[in-house]
């Protein structure tokens, strides 16, 4: 059993990468409790695994003038006859091994590495994952229950609850699936892996892999809002003027956000340009409408968005979905009128000095959607601006 127990000490040490000494002192603590519990003994002892391989027990015992318990204690004369060095408060060992303890020990062995190999997996596992938090991996559907979808990553199943699945989307076992980890957990059975469909992260993490761009840093995606399933607005920003960040995500043909759509089971994708002027970045949220004004109340964190008769049911969206997701995407409140109502309550036009009724900054802000003719149906996405990125390719 020697020989055979540091081969398997040193095989785990090289492949597993847990610690020997660990393991040594583990499989020597439990050869204690195994000691006691075998032959009933209550004394203090102690179990040495030597460097080749055996394995000894010695019941500890103190020097003491006068002995209460002959199973902790031994006398100074005692003990002077195994050594004269010994003085009262020192500790003497003495061997005490059982005949058959070989037996009860590689049993307790087996045990204690079988379940320090385990421990040690999880950790190694739970390492692994935690790291990739808030990152987006492959998986495959295995199986699913009531409310959760399981998923496998590979060396762990990881769990998608019900509340981040996308609602229309089906799944099959051995269906293969972008997922977001959103959190990652120690529990008794193991590292537990909680992924997401639904998270903003995933979108983020999914125009990294589709746009160069983004990946380089030389486009960045500033916020992000989403209904999952159904549409998203994202808003992006470069320093570099020689760079269109709208089109880079957009891509060739729309080929990049159509394939980032099409992983998402046909999300709609709108994207708009991000400035930190909440005047023009409210507006470009509102895409495709057009906008006329802005009107922004600094301290209540609101706007007041003046847009064409024509053109209100657009502004607003189906079920109020995009005037929602632009709410979401620029952080401010955004209270949507007509033309013909603004002038009404006399809140339009402005003073010609006030920033959006400035024929220079209406050209500059919203030159991209005047030159444009686009549909005042409720469903009109990104994918209109995919087709007017297609015709201006063409065109050049």
């Amino acid at each position: 059993m020697s020989s055979d127990l540091l081969e398997a000490l040193t095989a785990l040490e090289e492949q597993k990468g847990i610690s020997r000494e660990v393991l040594v002192e583990a499989i020597e603590a439990a050869l204690v409790t195994a000691y006691k519990r075998n032959f009933n003994q209550a004394q203090n002892v102690r179990v040495d695994m030597g460097s080749l391989g055996s394995i000894k027990v010695y019941a500890r015992k103190d020097v003491v003038e006068e002995v209460e318990d002959d199973r902790l204690q031994v006398s100074l004369e005692n003990a002077q006859l195994v050594n004269p060095a010994y003085e009262i408060g020192d500790v003497l060992e003495e061997e005490v091994t059982p005949r058959d303890f070989g037996r009860i020990a590689a049993q307790t062995a087996k045990q204690v590495v079988t379940q320090r190999v385990r421990e040690a997996e999880r950790g190694m596992i739970y390492d692994e994952y935690v790291d990739r938090e808030d990152d987006i991996v492959n998986g495959i559907v295995e199986r699913t229950d009531a409310k959760n979808l399981y998923v496998g990553l590979g060396k762990v199943e990881a769990v998608l609850p019900a509340t981040e699945q996308i609602q229309e989307e089906s799944y099959k076992p051995h269906d293969r699936i972008k997922v977001y980890i959103t959190k990652v957990e120690r529990t008794s059975r193991g590292p537990q892996v909680f992924v997401s469909r639904t998270h903003p992260g995933l979108l983020r993490r999914l125009f990294e892999i589709e746009v160069p761009e983004i990946y380089e840093g030389d486009v960045e995606i500033k916020t992000i809002a989403r209904e999952a399933g159904d549409r998203s607005k994202i808003s992006v920003y470069t320093p570099d003027e020689n760079i269109d960040p709208i089109g880079s995500c957009v891509g060739p043909k729309g080929s990049r956000v159509q394939a980032i759509s099409t992983e998402l089971n046909g999300e709609k994708i709108d994207i708009v340009e991000w400035s930190e002027d909440p005047v023009e970045f409210v507006a470009n949220a509102l895409s495709p409408s057009q906008v006329l004004d802005v009107q922004v109340d600094e301290e209540e964190r609101s706007t007041t968005v003046i847009v064409p008769d024509y053109q209100l049911s657009l502004a607003i969206g189906k079920r109020g979905q995009n005037a929602r997701l632009a709410a979401k995407l620029t952080g401010w409140k955004i209270d949507i009128k007509s033309e013909q109502d603004a002038r009404e309550l006399g809140i339009y036009p402005r003073e010609m000095e006030t920033s959006m009724n400035d024929e220079e900054t209406e050209e500059t802000s919203f030159d991209y959607y005047e030159d444009h003719e686009l549909s005042t149906d409720n469903e009109t996405t990104a994918d209109e601006l995919i087709d007017l990125y297609k015709d201006d390719e063409d065109e050049a």
